[in-house]
């Protein structure tokens, strides 16, 4: 029996590569994005490429009520997820203090908010069949404060916080539940965040590729892993930040993500 895949933020970067791997084994896919065009694009692409089964719904998660509308449009269509990404996600640059509230909140609603009603929704069947997976999107932003993105940074603590969690409250139910944390990696996250003059972006060649992100988290949701740390580089900053206390550790990611040309005067 084919299997069903939901990813959320589907049609680029992280999430679009992740729906390439999926198509590739035989999962239907069902792809959730504001855009619809972006969905249109990325569901001719993996029909053309892979023979997949797409099925595309626009919603925009930053809105409150959208995950539970897409949980009831799934559900009144009759398909059961068995395996949940939860890939959708932003930031926002600059010093909180500056920053517009209502877009922090905005990202709140999306980061946390969002992510959380469709894992409680869809969790449930998973433990009921005893069967399931669910890879979140964290990042290494979320084991390191975060001057400049300091909003994101603690949404992305809470994610893997939470993923941790309920993988420890699921684990005798065969539901496998994944944190992926990549570090800066190639996508268009930078230029939504208006984050393109940060010390830490300008080095286009220090980005990961997403492509190979997707390929780490992708093989350890199938392998049952916990979290997986994406490219060296990413493990042993963390290796170094666990031993640096806090406040050294944001006064050095303050440096990192500060403009380059910023008048200090």
């Amino acid at each position: 029996m084919q299997q069903t895949v939901l990813i959320t933020g589907g049609t680029s970067g992280i999430g679009l590569e992740l729906a390439k791997l999926f198509a590739a084994d035989g999962y239907r896919l069902v792809l959730v994005a504001r855009n619809e065009q972006g969905l249109a694009e990325a569901s001719t692409l993996l029909t053309e490429k892979f023979d997949a089964s797409v099925i595309t719904i626009a919603k925009d998660l930053f809105q409150p009520e959208s995950g539970n509308e897409l949980y009831q449009e799934i559900t009144e269509k009759g398909l059961q997820i068995d395996v949940l990404v939860n890939d959708a996600g932003q930031g926002a640059y600059g010093l909180f203090v500056e920053s517009d509230l209502q877009r922090q909140l905005d990202i709140i609603q999306l980061n946390i908010s969002s992510l959380v009603t469709l894992t409680h929704h869809w969790l449930k069947g998973m433990v009921l069949r005893r069967q399931g997976k669910i890879l979140n999107l964290s990042s290494i932003a979320g084991k390191i404060p975060g001057p400049w993105q300091a909003v994101y940074h603690g949404t992305k603590a809470f994610v893997q916080s939470f993923t941790e969690a309920i993988r420890s409250e699921v684990k005798d139910y065969g539901v496998t539940v994944t944190a992926l944390l990549p570090g800066v990696t190639d996508t268009d996250f930078f230029n939504k965040a208006d984050m393109n003059a940060s010390k830490q972006v300008q080095d286009k060649n220090a980005m990961a590729d997403p492509a190979e992100v997707a390929k780490d988290g992708y093989k350890a949701l199938m392998d049952g892993k916990d979290m997986i740390i994406s490219g060296f580089k990413n493990k042993l900053q963390l290796a170094m930040n666990a031993v640096t206390p806090d406040e050294t550790a944001a006064d050095r990611m303050n440096e990192m993500q500060e403009p380059r040309d910023r008048d200090k005067s």
